[in-house]
């Protein structure tokens, strides 16, 4: 008899977690991180190898097969590629992605391949080299675009992803550059609303530009077919009505997909999140390193995913940004 499916109190099964392995990175996106950066987590802090894989396996055994690993920027943590073979190597994980800011896939995408991650995002906010600077703060266009060619040179990590926030203000004029880089090149370009977890606590409703509104403008030159949406999937893609590549949009705000939502968060701490926006966590990393076994391990889980919430409740009145930033949670 197998074990128990994950769930919440709200009869959602979980198979998706997201892995920060470092809150640190290189980049300081105004969309996350002030200028002058965030006090880093001591190195102690931090989950070990094996406390990760402990995790990731424990949460596998329940049918979380999923994983994805952020960060902060995860190719800063020294021998991240040994991690993502461990994790690799553990039964029941089916896919295992990462989201990359791109500055080190030069350096790192062979090994990263040959660690057994089959799935890659790339975070690219502009494909102009001084408006790339202004939103990242770092003079980096050109490495991350050599990293995405080298990449892209390994038949096993595709489909690659870019990932674009969309701000208001920012974001109009990439729009169709974006969408000619989807049509001549294969990758799959994503644009993901602006949402509230800014380390400056800056963000307004009105800085949000919506999936809706980008969309439209892509059609006014490139018609778009919708394509089926996975349950469980956070983008909706359409592909180019000639054929010739496809987009997506993530509208967490405008368009909220709570209800079909199966992902947790693990910080790079060792808290367990069950909402991005969650405002309370479940400590991990205390009980692991006080010699609690799988199944201990696993009764934690199960108690704090059964109180995951139902939705968030961005653009509500009374809502609560996370004391935590994107960069922190794990993107």
């Amino acid at each position: 008899m197998g074990i128990e499916p994950l769930r919440d109190g709200h009869g959602r099964q979980i198979g998706d977690v997201r892995v920060s392995v470092t809150d640190r990175c290189n980049f300081r996106c105004q969309y996350c991180m002030p200028a002058e950066g965030l006090p880093w987590l001591e190195r102690a802090e931090i989950l070990r190898f094996e406390e990760v894989a402990q995790i990731v396996r424990v949460l596998a055994a329940m049918g979380v097969h999923d994983v994805r690993l952020t960060g902060g920027e995860p190719l800063v943590r020294r021998d991240f590629p040994q991690l993502a073979a461990m994790l690799a190597g553990i039964e029941g994980v089916q896919d295992l992605s990462v989201t990359t800011n791109g500055f080190l896939l030069q350096r790192d995408a062979q090994a990263l391949v040959a660690a057994g991650i089959t799935r890659f995002n790339v975070s690219i906010d502009s494909l102009q080299r001084d408006r790339f600077y202004e939103l990242t703060r770092r003079d980096a266009l050109d490495r991350v675009l050599r990293g995405l060619e080298v990449l892209s040179g390994y038949p096993e990590a595709h489909p690659i992803k870019i990932n674009a926030v969309a701000i208001r203000g920012f974001t109009e004029q990439e729009v169709l550059p974006f969408a000619e880089l989807a049509r001549r090149t294969p990758y799959e370009v994503r644009f993901i609303e602006f949402m509230p977890l800014d380390a400056d606590r800056a963000w307004t409703p009105e800085q949000v530009l919506t999936g809706a509104e980008i969309r439209a403008a892509i059609e006014a030159v490139h018609p778009l077919e919708p394509l089926p949406r996975d349950l469980h999937a956070t983008a909706r893609v359409y592909r180019f009505a000639d054929g010739q590549g496809r987009i997506g949009f993530i509208n967490p705000v405008s368009e909220p997909f709570c209800g079909d939502c199966n992902r947790i968060r693990l910080t790079a701490d060792g808290r367990l999140r069950t909402c991005l926006f969650s405002l309370n966590e479940t400590d991990l990393r205390g009980p692991i390193r006080e010699g609690a076994g799988d199944a201990e391990l696993e009764q934690i889980i199960r108690d704090a995913v059964w109180r995951k919430e139902l939705k968030h409740h961005v653009g509500e009145p009374g809502f609560v940004q996370p004391a935590r930033t994107m960069s922190a949670i794990g993107g």
